[in-house]
């Protein structure tokens, strides 16, 4: 078994999509980000690279490169898995927090497992999403941007 840790958080920006675990949230507001800026998938994919040995995101899709312009995260999260896959690695289960003040993203979550549990192929039942406030304090908080933590565990796969 392997244990992995992300995190990632992104300042909001006017005339930009909201997208957190590869599902579109009505706001009013999306991400500044080189890519579509889904903290969740971004946290998610250090996670499951730190987990493997394999660095970050940054190391894999640099914010330097014009190819992931404006690139859908499950992309990445997608070759981020393949990588994993040809290592002989599966996800036994992930856990992630989003953390925002706004928007409300309780009703999104169910929304969010299934598409993240597709993308790892996985179980949906082994996805965990959470959503907390800072209560006011901080950038998320101010509701300047949204913050997000993954925490995985991979099992190596024997034949």
């Amino acid at each position: 078994m392997l244990i992995g840790q992300g995190f990632d958080a992104h300042r909001f920006a006017p005339g930009r999509r909201l997208v957190l675990g590869g599902l579109e949230i009505p706001h009013d507001e999306g991400m500044l980000a080189h890519s579509d800026g889904d903290v969740l998938i971004h946290a998610l994919c250090d996670a499951l690279l730190g987990a493997a040995g394999l660095g970050d995101i940054g190391r894999h899709f640099p914010d330097t490169d014009d190819a992931y312009a404006g690139i859908d995260s499950r992309i990445l999260l997608r070759r981020v898995m393949e990588s994993l896959h040809g290592l002989g690695l599966r996800v036994h289960n992930a856990d992630m927090t989003l953390i925002a003040q706004r928007p409300k993203l309780a009703s999104h979550i169910p929304g969010m497992r299934e598409i993240l549990a597709a993308d790892m192929g996985c179980d949906p039942r082994r996805v965990n999403v959470k959503a907390t406030t800072m209560e006011g304090m901080g950038f998320t908080g101010r509701g300047e941007g949204i913050a997000a933590s993954a925490a995985v565990l991979l099992r190596e796969e024997t034949n």
